[in-house]
């Protein structure tokens, strides 16, 4: 017999994307210029969603959805240190009321890994400066378009971009300096509480924080390397920066992709990027959440899957963990998936294929895959059905 699992009143159900990965024609921060020096794969024209959103989120409002995540290009609003475009910021007006036309909640990244050739060339996040910088960037997206939205989330995934840049040196500025990865991190945390304070000051409505990524790390007591990353991966990976920003996050933005076990093997299905598929685990990441007795969004979730065999079982079974963490005591308000289009994948280009929306990439043409759909009928009740073999 089939079990129905019910959301709370007023969960929101949504899809997320990121300004280079999905806008096209940004040629002025860093990636671009690594792509021009051919170190990564270039974005180009993207999903040209800079022209075609409005289309874009009728097709969200299609699907049942009541919230979209976006993020704003710190390289379109200030294209020179200190310089500022204020077509930029009508653009993203016109964003915001797209949204808001349209019955979807805004939830609004600041900044979202990539920099303006300006800021990168004098250091970027290892500048000493960089908190004054960012922050002043922030304040000057929100005084034009804080009245547009609620959900601010300033940095996405600090570690992430530290450790990819800094740790293990594939995305820019592709260094491998753990020194340098701990004043990024330090500084990215400095960056938030300031412009914290600063958005706070402004307009103290409006509901701020991050989007982190944690990853669930699991070992057999008797495995000593599991152990340590284990440990490792609870103190530093998950839980240093969110203890940094206590006292300035509204919400905590959860992003959930990797499992990694140590000490014993079991079969579990991959993504077509080699991720572990373990829906349970998305359960273990939220109530490690708990001790912050904040709302949480997961502000990202999602599968690489170009035939879409795996992405309606693989959101369904998500969801399923995310309820029992509800039920087990989680603030869990919202769901975001990675991502309402294929897109641009950082250092892997434009073969993984994420999207609810496959994108042909010659035509810029939308089709709606058949797992978005299931997707909709769960945004569209507020619940999940169980089949009877669960």
């Amino acid at each position: 017999m089939a079990e129905e699992l019910k959301f709370p009143d007023g969960f929101l159900w949504g899809s997320a994307t990121a300004s280079y990965q999905v806008e096209g024609g940004i040629e002025n921060n860093d990636w671009a210029q690594a792509a021009r020096e051919g170190k990564v794969p270039a974005a180009g024209r993207a999903c040209d969603q800079y022209n075609r959103y409005r289309d874009d989120f009728d097709i969200a409002k299609s699907l049942g959805q009541n919230a979209h995540r976006f993020s704003i290009e710190w390289a379109r609003i200030e294209p020179e240190e200190g310089s500022f475009d204020e077509a930029a910021i009508e653009h993203y007006r016109g964003v915001l009321g797209a949204l808001r036309e349209r019955g979807l909640e805004p939830f609004v990244t600041l900044w979202h890994f990539t920099l303006p050739v300006w800021f990168a060339r004098i250091g970027g996040f290892e500048n000493k400066k960089a908190p004054f910088y960012f922050a002043r960037y922030c304040e000057y997206v929100v005084k034009g378009l804080g009245d547009s939205a609620r959900f601010w989330m300033t940095i996405n995934e600090p570690m992430i971009y530290a450790s990819q840049g800094y740790f293990r040196g594939i995305w820019p500025p592709f260094s491998r300096n753990i020194l340098k990865f701990k004043r990024v991190v330090d500084n990215l945390i400095t960056s938030h509480n300031i412009a914290y304070k600063k958005i706070k000051g402004m307009k103290s409505d409006l509901q701020i924080g991050i989007a982190k990524n944690n990853i669930d790390f699991d070992s057999t007591r008797f495995n000593l390397v599991g152990q340590l990353v284990k440990f490792f991966g609870y103190f530093i990976w998950k839980h240093y920066f969110f203890k940094k920003i206590r006292s300035r996050q509204d919400f905590i933005g959860l992003n959930y992709y990797f499992h990694k076990h140590f000490g014993y093997k079991i079969y579990e299905e991959k993504s077509d990027m080699g991720s572990t598929i373990y829906s349970p685990a998305i359960h273990h990441v939220l109530t490690e959440l708990k001790k912050y007795r904040k709302p949480v969004y997961i502000t990202e979730n999602g599968i690489a899957d170009a035939t879409d065999a795996k992405r309606a079982e693989f959101i369904k079974e998500h969801l399923r963990w995310v309820h029992r963490a509800i039920h087990d005591g989680v603030d869990v308000r919202g769901y975001f998936y990675w991502s309402l289009l294929d897109n641009f994948e950082w250092d892997k280009g434009f073969k993984p294929r994420f999207g609810l929306v496959e994108m042909n990439y010659e035509t810029m043409g939308r089709n709606i895959r058949p797992s978005a759909y299931e997707y909709a009928r769960i945004c569209k009740t507020n619940s999940i059905i169980l089949d009877s073999n669960f």
